[in-house]
């Protein structure tokens, strides 16, 4: 005769064949598009070439950022980078580097890095040879 808990056990196998993993995805995944803080404040005005002041500059909320230069007729030489406390963060210093490097590309000048801040950004993110 058969053992009535032998059905019964295997009816509870099934759901739990069914049920498992019983956790529940996280929330804030990409297929949610649930994010976690805020989102970044878009960045306003571009990189522009101040050439009366000697500097590539970017305003965001009415504060500038800017990296200070010397042009000579065959070299462009980075000389200072300064970003506002807060505008920190939010890759100004890089943006006013790589438009930096594409001016003196496009110009066909040397560059010349002074710059702390632009010598390392160049060591990042230089392409292999």
């Amino acid at each position: 005769m058969s053992d009535p808990r032998s059905h019964v056990d295997s009816k509870l196998d099934e759901a739990l064949e069914e049920t498992f993993p019983a956790s529940d995805p996280p929330a804030n995944t990409v297929e949610t598009g649930i994010r976690i803080g805020g989102l970044p404040t878009p960045l306003a005005g571009s990189v522009m070439d101040n050439s009366t002041r000697n500097r590539f500059e970017i305003s965001v909320n009415g504060e500038i950022a800017f990296l200070l230069y010397e042009r000579t007729d065959d070299a462009l030489t980075l000389i200072h980078t300064e970003v506002p406390t807060a505008l920190r963060g939010l890759h100004l210093g890089g943006r006013l580097v790589e438009a930096a490097l594409q001016s003196a590309r496009s110009a066909g000048l040397r560059i010349i890095a002074v710059c702390p801040f632009v010598r390392t950004y160049m060591r990042k993110h230089s392409e292999p040879r």
